[in-house]
């Protein structure tokens, strides 16, 4: 039976970097933003359910993005009605690859919104990534597009990193590539050391 870890983190925490880490040692990882990208595209197990609570939102056979978001910000009650289609497909898509590495030691399940969702009461422990606030700001607004007011907004909506650090068993320190290698070792040695993992 895999030890189920679940990884976290805001945005520009360099999660997707500490999960390729583990990828890289051998791990399974699982990705739920890559999960809701498989099931938005045509053929996908949320296009038909979404559609039909969303109709402007399918385009050429899957769900477009900004057409859901524009749908979205028109309703004050659209965001909890879409989750309700797509958090238990997520969560689904999510027990299939369990099931699927059942035989692996350690299987890593990045999902952003762990905490926010309840998603942790099915992990067997959870790590977040993190670095200090002015590292996050500046990658963050590197990245196209981005501006300080859109990174606000993004920061009002998820859990502060002081509680998510709070609320995890490990904390994996990101501010260079290297204590974020450090780290990711340390933990799987960590869990991979347990009798019960």
């Amino acid at each position: 039976m895999s030890f189920r870890l679940g990884l976290t983190g805001g945005i520009g925490m360099g999660k997707t970097t500490t999960a390729r880490l583990f990828a890289q040692r051998g791990h399974p990882v699982w990705d739920a933003d890559d999960a809701v990208h498989r099931l938005y595209a045509p053929g996908g197990a949320a296009v038909a359910p979404v559609a039909a609570a969303f109709p402007a939102a399918l385009v050429a056979g899957g769900i477009d993005r900004a057409a859901l978001k524009s749908a979205l910000s028109d309703d004050p009650g659209a965001l909890a009605r879409l989750e309700s289609i797509v958090h238990p497909l997520v969560a689904a898509d999510r027990a299939a690859f369990v099931a699927r590495h059942r035989d692996a030691p350690l299987v890593v399940l990045d999902i952003p919104l762990l905490f926010e969702t309840g998603a942790e009461a099915e992990m067997d422990g959870t790590a977040v990534v993190s670095a200090p606030a002015p590292v996050q700001r500046a990658r963050v607004l590197a990245r196209p597009g981005m501006t300080p007011q859109m990174l606000d907004l993004i920061l009002s909506r998820q859990m502060p990193d002081a509680d998510k650090r709070a609320r995890a068993r490990w904390v994996i320190p990101t501010d260079t590539p290297e204590t974020a290698a450090a780290a990711v070792d340390a933990l799987c040695a960590d869990i991979l050391g347990r009798p019960d993992a």
